[in-house]
C-alpha cells in the first residue's frame, strides 16, 4: 500500500487495525514508532482492543520434569526468576517463543484461562498462588489456600467479571500421608462477592485424582479419577462434587479431558488383544451421560503413533478446533482439527529438544479481571527481597 494512504488514514482506524493484529504481529509492529510501542500502555486503545480483538485458538507448551505422576516442575532457566514458554500457533504451525519474567523459583505452571497462566508452589503446605500474563509480564499475587495439600488438582476459569480457581485432593493429613478428602475454592466478580478460600466441599469418597489438572464445560470442573477410569465433576454455582455415571469404554490407556468447542472430550487409546476391532486412539464426547465416539485416528498414522510413543503415555490439550496429543519423554505431538478433519504432525519446537506440557492458551493484551484481583485487601508480597 502507498505510504501516503497510511499517513492519511484516521488514527482511530489505525488503531484498530493494530488491535486487530495477533500478538506475534502486534509485536513487531510496536517497532515502527514510539506511539505504537506505547500502545500498550493506553487505557484507551486497550479497551479498543478488548472489543476487536481476534478469538484464535492458540497453545502455550513449557519444558517441564516430572516429580509425580501427571504433575510436572517447569525445567530451571539459567537465568534467575525466569521462565521460558512456547506459544504455539496450530493454524499457521508456527512456535515463537516467550520470556516469562519475575516468577519466583519453586513455583510451575497448573492452569490458564481467559489470558493468564496461574503459578502454583511445589512445595507442600498451603499453596501460594499467582496469575500471571505471559504476554505483558505482568502478575498478581493471590491469597494463599488455607488447607495444606502436596499436589492437587487445579481448576480455572476467568469471564471478563468473575474467576474462579478451584484446588481438590491432596490433602495432608499429616507430614507422611495424603488422602483425596476435600476441595476448596476462590471467587471474586464484578457483583463484589468474594469468597477467599473459604468455600469448601467434599470429595466423592474413593476418589483418585492423578492427572493434576481439570477442564471448564458449561459451569463444572471435570477430572479423570483413576483405579479404575471414571469422570468426576465440580458443579461450581452448587459448590458440589459428583461421580459422572456414565460408563466408560474398558481397556484404556493415558485417557485425558479436554474441552474443545463448549463439549467435554475424552482422547484415549483402546488396547486389548481380543477385541474385533483394531486398537486405536479415539475421542468421545458426554451426550446424555453417555460417552459417544465422535473421532478414530486411522489405522496407519496410529500404527506410527504407537511407534513412537513406545508405551510411555501420552496427554491432551485442546483448544478450538484442536486437539493436541504430547508424547510423554519425547518432543513429539500429534494434532486433529476437528475442523478440517484432520490428523497431523506437529512441527518440532525449533528452541530445543526436552518434553512438552501446556495448555490451551489466548493470549491478551489486557484481561479485565485483574483490575477486580487488584483490589483484593490483602497487600501483595513482593518476591525481590
Amino acid at each position: 500500500m502507498d505510504p501516503r494512504i497510511w499517513s492519511r488514514l484516521p488514527q482511530r482506524l489505525l488503531d484498530r487495525i493494530i488491535a486487530a493484529l495477533p500478538p506475534p504481529a502486534f509485536f513487531r509492529a510496536r517497532a515502527v514508532c514510539k506511539r505504537w510501542y506505547a500502545l500498550i500502555f493506553s487505557a484507551a486503545f486497550l479497551e479498543l482492543y478488548l472489543q476487536v480483538s481476534p478469538n484464535r485458538p492458540w497453545f502455550l507448551f513449557f519444558k517441564q520434569q516430572p516429580f509425580k505422576t501427571g504433575i510436572y516442575r517447569t525445567t530451571p532457566s539459567s537465568r534467575p526468576n525466569a521462565h521460558e514458554a512456547y506459544l504455539f500457533d496450530p493454524q499457521d504451525l508456527k512456535w515463537y517463543r516467550l520470556a516469562v519474567p519475575l516468577i519466583p523459583a519453586g513455583f510451575s505452571p497448573a492452569s490458564s484461562s481467559a489470558g493468564l497462566i496461574c503459578w502454583v508452589s511445589d512445595d507442600a503446605g498451603s499453596k501460594s498462588v499467582i496469575l500471571c500474563n505471559a504476554v505483558t509480564g505482568s502478575f498478581v499475587q493471590l491469597p494463599s489456600t488455607l488447607r495444606p495439600r502436596l499436589c492437587p488438582s487445579i481448576a480455572l476459569t476467568i469471564t471478563n467479571t468473575s474467576i474462579d480457581l478451584v484446588f481438590a485432593g491432596d490433602d495432608l493429613i499429616s507430614p507422611y500421608a495424603v488422602k483425596n478428602l476435600t476441595s476448596e475454592s476462590f471467587h471474586i466478580d464484578g457483583g463484589g462477592f468474594y469468597s477467599i478460600w473459604g468455600t469448601t466441599a467434599a470429595l466423592p469418597r474413593l476418589c483418585s485424582l492423578e492427572s493434576g489438572r481439570m477442564v471448564h464445560v458449561a459451569g463444572r470442573f471435570y477430572c479423570m479419577n483413576y483405579s479404575p477410569f471414571s469422570v468426576v465433576a465440580y458443579d461450581i454455582s452448587m459448590n458440589q462434587w459428583c461421580k459422572i455415571q456414565a460408563p466408560m469404554r474398558r481397556f484404556l490407556r493415558s485417557p485425558s479431558l479436554v474441552e474443545s468447542r463448549g463439549r467435554l472430550v475424552l482422547v484415549a487409546a483402546v488396547e486389548k488383544s481380543k477385541l474385533n476391532v483394531p486398537k486405536s486412539l479415539r475421542l468421545w464426547t458426554l451426550h446424555e451421560c453417555v460417552w459417544v465416539e465422535i473421532e478414530r485416528m486411522p489405522q496407519q498414522l496410529y500404527n506410527q503413533f504407537v511407534e513412537v510413543e513406545g508405551g510411555r503415555g501420552f496427554d491432551a490439550v485442546a483448544h478450538g478446533e484442536f486437539v493436541v496429543i504430547l508424547i510423554k519423554g519425547t518432543d513429539k505431538a500429534l494434532m486433529f482439527d476437528f475442523g478440517g478433519k484432520r490428523w497431523a504432525w506437529v512441527p518440532p519446537c525449533p528452541y530445543g529438544g526436552g518434553e512438552l506440557h501446556g495448555f490451551a492458551y489466548d493470549p491478551r493484551l489486557a484481561v479485565p479481571i485483574t483490575a477486580l484481583l487488584e483490589q483484593l485487601t490483602l497487600p501483595f508480597n513482593s518476591f525481590s527481597s
